[in-house]
């Protein structure tokens, strides 16, 4: 007897449709599997074989052929256990055709039975309601994440009937009065909710009041930075509490970020929904590792950092090849990779933080205790090349904080920083669109949306010559300009605003 369950492959961030079918027919045991499996999939026999005949299921001895389509797409883990067994106990018949008419399945199959989680639960619901699907059945532990599809209407189809399974044993159950009761569509945690004080508080960061205001320009409007300075001058401390002070996740964000954190098998966590997410690679890391790649591609932490925070401490240390691989995310916020079999692309809208040493000692060519040579300090400063560093709207010199004969003024909090930030986004979000900031502009917005007064646009014919701007640069200056206006709550770019971003731009220390 011939049947066929559906189930979905994660290539990249996105989830492809796969129709497992079994054919049940006499002959000598054996089950045979194909459809371009990788190993974790060819060992699903042995789980399947053994998942059956724990849960009071019996395992047919005939001969069994099991086909992944399409066969051209390559599928890898094991999130295909329990389609499998599904399409083999209804094509042996120990459960009726009917039963799961309509239904997709994913989830890895314990030897016991048991149901297990897999990557990738909330796109895969997405394409189930999608394609038209009623229910999708997954483990209990992403049986909530999967739901949060019923949040967004694709082309106003019914909402996904989400079933959390415990044990495989529970399908004989399915559309009978002992079904496992479908879940609910949770909701997500609403912003002011969220224990945003619990994170790391800007309030640590004391007589360092220039590096604060490049934080909170780069908050609110998203602009990429790089601290450099000696160590011990609060660099990276800075960076660890910039998503303190940036505004919480919307609910489209919030999904988006949950679906791609899952997709690359970083479980999210519904209760911190609205926090944005923050990676810090340590500077060892490959250029697959940071961008994506390897066969089949995978996403890097570029994309685990999507709509958050991608902290690069020791800049200097980064293979110049891995940095490099950044310049067309910083631009595009999507990156393509392309293999001989395999073409993905994968989202990447990230704000870039970045902490380096001014020279391989750390203590800089003009503290006069550098002990470095001429040769070192320029190849150190040399992984970051000219076309990466004109990509990275703020550029600073941080210096080591002095001591004060008295106590110092305490120094704002995150929670009122974030104030002003959550503002200055909500004007940008009415003049882009939702979820947009300035950072995000493109070069005709740019020149559309940016008003210069008569001061500031003498001003900026004087500095593009003087601060030998690029076409890039430019641009990059008024949307900085424009970010510094809106935290001011002004509908025009003054002269002092352009001169605040210039500054930014490339500002050392000691002014």
């Amino acid at each position: 007897m011939l049947a066929s369950a559906i189930t979905f492959a994660i290539l990249g961030v996105a989830a492809h449709e796969v129709r497992v079918e079994v054919d049940v027919r006499n002959g000598l045991p054996s089950f045979a599997l194909s459809g371009l499996p990788d190993a974790a999939v060819r060992e699903s026999r042995e789980r399947v074989r053994a998942a059956l005949s724990n849960s009071g299921f019996k395992f047919p001895l005939s001969r069994i052929t099991a086909n992944l389509a399409p066969a051209d797409l390559r599928k890898a883990g094991p999130g295909f256990d329990l389609a499998i067994a599904a399409a083999l106990l209804i094509a042996s018949d120990q459960l009726p055709p009917d039963a799961l008419a309509g239904t997709a399945f994913a989830g890895e199959l314990a030897l016991d039975g048991s149901v297990r989680a897999v990557p990738g639960a909330l796109a895969m619901a997405e394409r189930a309601r999608r394609s038209g699907l009623e229910r999708l059945i997954v483990a209990v532990s992403t049986a909530a994440e999967a739901s949060l599809a019923n949040l967004v209407s694709p082309n106003g189809s019914s909402p996904l009937r989400v079933t959390p399974l415990t044990s495989l044993s529970e399908l004989r159950s399915i559309d009978g009065p002992a079904e496992p009761a479908p879940l609910d569509t949770p909701a997500l945690p609403d912003p002011l909710d969220e224990d945003l004080d619990s994170l790391p508080d800007l309030v640590d960061l004391r007589d360092q009041q220039f590096m604060r205001r490049a934080l909170e320009v780069t908050a609110a409007g998203g602009h990429s930075v790089l601290l450099e300075g000696p160590p011990g001058a609060g660099k990276t401390l800075a960076a660890r509490r910039l998503p303190s002070i940036m505004p919480p996740l919307s609910v489209d964000e919030a999904i988006e970020s949950i679906r791609t954190q899952s997709a690359c098998a970083h479980r999210p966590s519904l209760a911190g929904a609205r926090r944005r997410p923050f990676r810090a690679p340590h500077h060892t890391i490959s250029p697959a590792g940071l961008v994506g790649g390897g066969t089949p591609p995978r996403p890097g932490e570029i994309t685990l950092a999507h709509q958050g925070v991608l902290f690069l401490d020791e800049l200097g240390e980064f293979s110049r090849d891995a940095l490099e691989a950044l310049r067309q995310p910083l631009e595009d916020g999507r990156v393509s990779i392309v293999r001989a079999k395999h073409a993905i692309e994968l989202p990447c809208r990230f704000l870039l933080i970045a902490a380096a040493n001014p020279c391989p000692c750390g203590e800089g060519p003009a503290s006069g205790r550098c002990t470095c040579t001429h040769h070192a300090v320029r190849r150190y400063r040399s992984r970051l090349s000219g076309a990466l560093a004109d990509r990275i709207d703020i550029s600073i010199e941080v210096a080591q904080p002095r001591d004060h004969d008295g106590p110092s003024p305490a120094p704002e909090p995150s929670a009122a920083v974030r104030g002003r930030v959550v503002t200055a986004r909500a004007k940008q979000e009415k003049r882009l669109g939702e979820g947009r900031c300035n950072a995000a502009m493109t070069p005709s917005e740019t020149r559309r949306l940016t008003h210069l007064s008569p001061d500031a646009e003498r001003l900026f014919a004087g500095s593009e010559a003087k601060h030998r701007l690029s076409g890039r640069g430019r641009d990059r200056v008024l949307r900085l300009a424009q970010t510094i206006a809106d935290l001011g709550s002004a509908e025009t770019i003054s002269a002092s605003d352009l001169s605040e971003a210039l500054s930014l731009r490339s500002r050392t220390a000691s002014e």
